[in-house]
C-alpha cells in the first residue's frame, strides 16, 4: 500500500529513457526526459533538430528511473555499439514490424 499510495499522490518523479525508431532511415534515436508525453510530441512536431528530418518516428521502448543520473547513464549506454546491439536483441519482435 505504501508504494501505491506514494504513486497516487505524485510524490515520485520519474526520468525516462526512450527509444524512437525512424521509419525514414531505419535508425534509433535515444533520449531521456522527465516528461515523456511532451518530449514525444516535440519530436513529432519537428521541434528537435536531430529528428526533424527523420520523421515519421515511432516510440518503440521506454523505461523509467527514479534518478536523473541513472537515466542519463542508461541513455549513454544505449548510444554505444554494445547498447544498440542490446536494443536490437531486446526489441527483436517489435523491429520485425518495421
Amino acid at each position: 500500500m505504501g508504494m501505491v499510495h506514494c504513486l497516487s499522490r505524485n510524490i515520485m518523479k520519474f526520468w525516462y529513457v526512450y527509444i524512437l525508431y525512424s521509419l525514414k532511415d531505419k535508425k534509433f534515436y535515444i533520449g531521456s526526459t522527465n516528461n515523456l508525453k511532451r518530449r514525444i510530441s516535440e519530436h513529432n512536431q519537428s521541434k528537435n533538430i536531430s529528428t526533424a528530418k527523420r520523421l515519421p518516428l515511432k516510440l518503440i521502448y521506454f523505461e523509467g528511473h527514479l534518478s536523473k543520473i541513472d537515466a542519463q547513464r542508461r541513455e549513454k549506454y544505449f548510444k554505444t555499439s554494445k547498447g544498440k546491439t542490446t536494443l536490437k536483441i531486446m526489441l527483436k519482435e517489435t523491429l520485425k514490424n518495421y
